[in-house]
């Protein structure tokens, strides 16, 4: 396979976390189900497009010596946003209501050997996202399925070193969702996303742990109290969650995304819940440069955060927007043509700041 962009940053040294992503879940009082996210890597543009992929559609894994993995034929048709190579699907949504996403789990995702003389059932985790958005309606279905494949590496280097994998976040529309990690050599660990949260590294099991250190954080304001003959009070809202992480570590994101989805307010319908998931991940926007130790090696990227994806799975929607232009568009998989012949591949948008003039009446 050629060397593209990701197995390049997948191979790479570097100290700093090579991918920075928030996932939360929402839902509303009528059990709609709302899957968000960012992306971030901060190294080079990841040149993200939006893929959507007809029914029937032939697909075969490309292993990392080149050799030809699993072929399949999609049964479902989706959307969804990839990253590096076009094939790389990492958030997407089919036209069942099925939504999955990767996220970065470096050093301690662990997948099985790769054994070139064995092949035929050989995916690599970077089609993981893929092959489940074309096969797949419920949760349960994939659960099952997953004992019929192997995840390989998509890459490794000549001194046989594999690039570092991710772990995935899976959700139907009937509100089911689990979080995947493969440890160990292929040891595959599933778990119920009872936090409603994803991040990075941490496994999800230490993740979810560590909340335990922050029971003590509440929404609103601190009540006056009076200390040794001094009456102190808050100096506004928010004292109550006084000690809530603000880095951008995985594990303080997984508190400050859990805190977040913990106290939102009710929401009765998806609209609400969409504008509520893009509001609660502008928390999670990065800086271009503050994940570099040395400024002089900050790349020309606007943002560490290059996109950020709001999905409505009961009601088929794909939101988005990115580094380049914070307005937010919508793909209506209910519009899409699912038995056209050939996948549609589309730039996010293009490529440039943009901003829109408002006339203001005198």
């Amino acid at each position: 396979m050629k060397k593209t962009l990701l197995t390049l940053i997948l191979a790479s040294t570097f100290s700093y976390a090579a991918s920075a992503c928030t996932g939360i879940t929402l839902s509303t009082t009528a059990n709609e189900q709302i899957q968000a996210r960012t992306i971030e890597w901060g190294h080079s543009d990841l040149n993200s497009k939006l893929i959507v992929s007809p029914r029937d559609h032939q697909y075969t894994a490309t292993m990392p010596d080149q050799q030809q993995g699993l072929s399949w034929n999609s049964k479902y048709g989706f959307a969804g946003i990839s990253v590096s190579d076009d094939r790389f699907i990492a958030e997407g949504l089919n036209e069942k209501g099925l939504s999955a996403g990767l996220f970065y789990f470096r050093n301690y995702g662990s997948l099985a050997k790769y054994d070139p003389k064995q092949t035929a059932d050989n995916i690599t985790d970077m089609d993981f996202v893929r092959w489940m958005l074309t096969q797949f309606e419920t949760v349960a279905e994939v659960e099952a399925a997953l004992g019929k494949i192997k995840i390989v590496t998509v890459y490794f280097d000549q001194q046989g070193n594999t690039s570092p994998t991710a772990h995935w976040r899976v959700s139907d529309k009937q509100g089911n969702s689990i979080v995947i990690e493969i440890m160990d050599h292929g040891k595959i660990n599933i778990h119920k996303n009872t936090a409603k949260v994803l991040t990075n590294s941490p496994d999800y099991s230490w993740q979810v742990t560590n909340l335990n250190n922050y029971i003590n954080l509440h929404p609103g304001i601190s009540p006056p109290q009076k200390i040794n003959g001094v009456e102190a009070q808050s100096f506004g809202v928010g004292s109550n969650f006084v000690g809530l992480p603000g880095d951008i570590s995985p594990p303080s994101r997984f508190v400050r995304a859990a805190f977040y989805v913990n106290t939102a307010p009710v929401m009765e319908n998806a609209q609400q819940a969409v504008s509520q998931a893009f509001h609660i991940l502008n928390n999670f926007d990065i800086p271009i440069g503050s994940e570099f130790n040395n400024k002089s090696h900050i790349p020309d990227l606007p943002s560490a955060t290059q996109w950020t994806s709001v999905i409505d799975q009961s009601n088929g929607l794909l939101f988005y927007k990115t580094m380049h232009n914070s307005t937010i568009k919508r793909v209506d998989l209910n519009q899409l043509d699912f038995t056209a012949k050939s996948e549609v591949k589309q730039k996010l948008d293009s490529g440039q700041f943009s901003f829109q003039e408002v006339s203001v009446n005198r």
